[in-house]
């Protein structure tokens, strides 16, 4: 009861505390606007940037045929999708380097030459750092039209060499030819068929950049909290409020579980303004289901709390928070992907966010956004809330040998 006492007290202090309240409240909503608006031709489903591709046929056959006419020439692709015919593979380079295509692919010479057995060659794709999104998307066309058509012919060739040795062919029931020529003709029809280019995403729905940016800056907001409540432990350490507090009746770790809960009271309203203002204002749907977003948002804001109590025992110093507050706060939400979608960084760097806390809070939050069943959800809340409990363990340990 004492520890809910000291937690209202810690967080009516931060409710009147101007400075904070701008910066908690107020900031990742200006943030979330101007981000999930310049960049919404980025991660938008419908926006996806528009994207000239430089073509260079080296072969001239039924496939190379169809890869222009029925995939890049789809009405589909068409809407964010030019192809600029080029005759070298040199021009198209130089096109490339003058800023003057996006991406290129080219189709080498006898492309489908051994694609009854299966083999097919490789498009080439050239791709420039400075438009990596749209060489992802020229990458994307080139591998699943290929990887289709590989998965077809193999699947051809496999039917025919079992029909060969099949009873209706060796009676003579069967004419392997004509069957030959009619599987022919379907899996080709097959391989015609209409590729849809979407957002990546995990459910059933795309997440829009406003949603992705909202998501972002509520999970990277939040984590500023580990530092404000170990700044606030600190403050009553130095002006000797805490060691006061202690010498009182008030069992030590009833104090410190208070000092825990101030900062996850104050977590979780932050979260739930958030989530409110962003839907009224921004019109961000956070999925359908209210309750895996306020199982997750519950998870994380313990594990931020819990890394304040860690923090208040590992520095000594208000300024320490401060920096950490500054650039560890800044860097942790670089590697969770608020500042720049995970999928466009490398491998290393991939690997390296799961260790970030805000990272999983994010990739769940965007999953429920975009249609996702509980037991996708139950990694993330569990590491989030082993985090939690492990960290105000050996906080409030520290703290209370100190």
């Amino acid at each position: 009861m004492k520890s809910l006492v000291i937690a209202w007290k810690d967080f009516k202090i931060r409710l009147k505390d101007r400075r904070g309240f701008i910066m908690m409240i107020l900031m990742p909503l200006v943030l979330t606007a101007i981000l999930g608006s310049a960049l919404g031709s980025v991660l938008g489903n419908d926006n996806l940037p528009h994207t000239v591709i430089g073509l260079v046929k080296g072969s001239q056959d039924d496939l190379t045929d169809t890869f222009t006419k029925d995939v890049l020439g789809s009405k589909d692709l068409k809407k964010f999708v030019t192809v600029k015919q080029v005759k070298k593979e040199d021009q198209l380079l130089e096109l490339l380097k003058k800023g003057k295509i996006d991406a290129g692919i080219a189709i080498p010479a006898g492309w489908s030459k051994d694609l009854k057995n299966g083999n097919l060659k490789d498009l080439t794709v050239y791709t420039t750092p400075d438009h990596q999104i749209k060489g992802s998307i020229a990458e994307s066309i080139a591998g699943t039209f290929t990887d289709r058509v590989k998965t077809l012919a193999n699947s051809g060739k496999l039917t025919v060499t079992d029909l060969a040795s099949s009873a209706p062919v060796t009676t003579g029931k069967l004419d392997l030819g004509k069957a030959a020529v009619q599987l022919n003709s379907e899996l080709s029809s097959i391989a015609k068929q209409k590729m849809d280019i979407q957002d990546v995403t995990t459910g059933k729905k795309s997440v829009s950049s406003m949603q992705y940016y909202a998501a972002g800056m509520a999970v990277m907001f939040l984590l500023y909290n580990a530092t404000v409540g170990a700044k606030s432990i600190l403050q009553e350490r130095e002006n000797e409020t805490l060691s006061r507090l202690m010498s009182t009746p008030t069992g030590n770790i009833s104090i410190l579980l208070g000092k825990f809960f101030g900062t996850l009271l104050f977590a979780l309203i932050q979260l739930l303004v958030f989530l409110a203002a962003t839907h009224l204002f921004f019109g961000v749907n956070w999925g359908d289901n209210m309750v895996q977003v306020f199982a997750v948002g519950l998870s994380y804001a313990i594990a931020v709390s819990g890394l304040s109590m860690v923090l208040a025992s590992v520095i000594s110093s208000v300024k320490t928070a401060d920096l950490i507050s500054g650039i560890g706060v800044q860097i942790l939400a670089i590697l969770g992907g608020s500042m720049i979608p995970l999928y466009s960084f490398p491998d290393l760097m991939q690997k390296i966010a799961y260790f970030a806390p805000n990272k999983w809070a994010l990739s769940s939050f965007l999953e429920i956004m975009s249609g996702t069943a509980w037991n996708t959800l139950l990694l993330p809340i569990t590491i989030l809330l082993s985090l939690g409990i492990v960290s105000v363990s050996i906080g409030t340990w520290r703290l209370r040998a100190r």
